[in-house]
């Protein structure tokens, strides 16, 4: 009896029990030993596993995928899944199981940098300070506390103030207001005064490491601290004690930087709920902060932190800047290295700084940027960044039907229209009218890969928002993607990459509606980094959420309306992050509202 596989492809036309009658096979695949020498291994010959299915069964599961069958075909793909594809599963389902350590990567990543495009990113390392004098130290805490970290720095720098008094000082403020905005996980405290003590010492000893040399810091709780709890804000992990610290937090260490607190995260790195409550918005204490970098958002936003360390798959520093008025750089995927940092997508991950100015957030990408043995995904790269450089000249991209309609406000149009004014000469760009939101199928799949042995051990009933929109049920949806739309979505995406780098080709910035659907996925997905920056304000008569609408739990309204920041975004080419530093200077000292403080704080 033949079981090649062109016999067996002969009889795979009919349903299995039709297949053995005409063929004379078994409807159970015999083992290996009953073929004769030579015949090779067939499709759907395994050992049946898995619990019986029917056409029933994929009438149904048609309905998921949205791939009909005719009846015909259903009753084949019925008659031999056990024996072809239930097997596959065997990783998972057993008996021999693997269950991948959370250190292994895919074999796969992505790569922005397109096959056959120059080398992205500038030619030369630079960064070049602003020039400008910090002006005397303020009598008052609450004015050293919202100073933006170029003052801070040169205080510390010349000696004004101690990195010891800094340090109190914002240890005192996140205890005070923490309260009010949840947004503290764990304060740092004796971490914290041992490194500020340190860095005083070496100060004054003349060993000076730069500009985050004493400034106190908060740790968005996926990274990694040894010795410290880092619990992704998810009560699965409430109690897990990483032994090594993540590689920014080394570096940050090795800049100076003073660690105060790990700052909370919507569970799982998802909006700003998480197992303590919910982040609140500095400026309207009546919302959340939005996320998942909800805590960073907000204390840095409220001066609670000298500067800090958000991270972003699909606008997790966006969101939060936005919301809590200040300044969130996304990275060029693969500049800053994420080893100890929590998993949620391998090729959208980004760790970014979260400030409150631009030339704050570059200060901080100079000292994270780099690649690291524990991220395969990280790479050499350069930052070229001069605070006096001129703009003129500089092309800006934007998208014009995108500036007329929401989300864009006044505040996106007077920032172009400055733009202008500054010597930048804005350039209409387009894309393509294509489904952009389909490339979310791959953050899905990868997210629920990530955390496939919570999911599997009934882990994910302990979270906190059992919402519809929330990971327990996106999680277990994912199960049922398609494996074929993951790859056909994949080659989309380099379709995107493409166009972007079109784009690229006739601008050197876009100026982009902060929280545009489209561009916030296409530049997640294509590795293109982004600054967020205030730019002015706007009023709201409701307050605002990252969840799906819930009409049992209205959102509060006002009346008259509140008075909120809004920023705008420029997009980079890659790893040219100098490029939108600079515009976003000149565009942050041209709007000059990024001083204005959330009251009460």
């Amino acid at each position: 009896m033949s079981n090649s596989r062109r016999d067996f492809l002969s009889c795979a036309s009919a349903g299995l029990m039709a297949a053995a009658a005409s063929c004379g096979k078994p409807a159970t695949a015999p083992q290996s030993a009953a073929l004769p020498p030579g015949a090779p291994p067939a499709f759907g010959t395994a050992p049946e596993a898995g619990p019986p299915v029917s056409t029933a069964t994929f009438a149904e599961a048609e309905k998921l995928v949205q791939f009909p069958l005719t009846p015909a075909d259903r009753q084949t793909a019925a008659g031999n899944w056990r024996s072809s594809m239930a097997p596959l599963y065997e990783r998972r389902t057993g008996p021999r199981k693997f269950a991948p350590p959370a250190s292994l990567a895919p074999a796969t990543r992505w790569d922005p940098q397109l096959p056959g495009i120059p080398q992205a990113g500038p030619a030369r390392d630079r960064f070049v300070r602003s020039a400008a004098a910090p002006g005397p130290l303020p009598a008052n805490d609450q004015d050293i506390a919202f100073a933006p970290l170029a003052r801070l720095s040169r205080w510390i720098e010349t000696r004004q103030i101690s990195s010891e008094r800094l340090t109190h000082l914002y240890l005192d403020r996140l205890e005070r207001y923490d309260p009010k905005l949840r947004c503290v996980f764990t304060l740092t405290r004796d971490r914290a005064m041992k490194q500020a003590l340190d860095a005083d010492r070496e100060i004054a000893a003349g060993h000076y490491r730069g500009p985050l040399h004493g400034i106190p810091w908060g740790a968005k709780d996926l990274l990694d601290t040894a010795g410290i709890p880092t619990t992704y804000g998810a009560e699965p992990y409430r109690n897990r004690v990483p032994a090594a610290d993540a590689a920014v937090v080394k570096r940050l260490d090795d800049a100076g930087a003073v660690l105060v607190a790990k700052l909370s995260l919507g569970a799982l790195a998802l909006n700003d709920i998480w197992f303590g409550g919910q982040t609140m918005n500095p400026w309207l204490l009546e919302e959340g902060s939005s996320g998942s970098s909800a805590g960073p958002g907000a204390a840095t936003a409220a001066g609670l932190v000298g500067f800090a360390i958000g991270s972003e798959t699909g606008g997790s520093i966006v969101g939060p800047s936005m919301r809590c008025g200040v300044t969130g750089l996304r990275p060029t995927y693969g500049r800053v290295p994420r080893t100890g940092a929590m998993t949620l997508c391998w090729s959208l991950d980004k760790l970014g700084p979260m400030t409150r100015g631009v030339e704050d957030a570059l200060l901080v990408l100079q000292a994270i940027s780099g690649p690291d043995a524990g991220d395969l995904a990280s790479v050499p790269s350069r930052l070229d960044f001069d605070a006096s450089a001129p703009v003129a000249g500089l092309r800006v991209g934007y998208f014009p039907g995108w500036m007329k309609e929401s989300p864009a406000t006044d505040v996106d149009r007077a920032a172009l229209e400055a733009t202008r004014k500054l010597g930048m000469l804005p350039v209409e760009v387009s894309l393509p009218d294509w489904p952009y939101d389909s490339l979310g199928l791959i953050l899905f799949a990868e997210a629920a890969a990530a955390f496939e042995e919570l999911t599997l051990a009934g882990g994910l009933s302990q979270l906190r928002a059992q919402v519809p929109d929330a990971w327990p049920n996106l999680f277990r949806q994912a199960r049922f993607l398609s494996a074929v739309d993951f790859v056909q979505g994949d080659r989309f995406r380099r379709a995107v990459a493409q166009e972007m780098a079109r784009i690229f080709s006739q601008v050197d910035v876009l100026l982009v509606p902060s929280l545009r659907d489209e561009i916030l996925t296409i530049t997640n997905f294509t590795g293109h980094p982004s600054l967020t920056l205030r730019a002015g304000f706007v009023e709201v008569a409701e307050a605002r959420s990252d969840w799906a609408p819930d009409p049992a739990r209205p959102l509060p309204k006002f009346s008259p309306p509140r008075r909120v920041p809004h920023g705008v975004t420029f997009i980079g080419r890659l790893f040219d992050e100098g490029a939108i530093g600079r515009a976003g200077l000149a565009l942050e000292r041209e709007m000059n509202v990024a001083g204005e403080r959330p009251a009460g704080f």
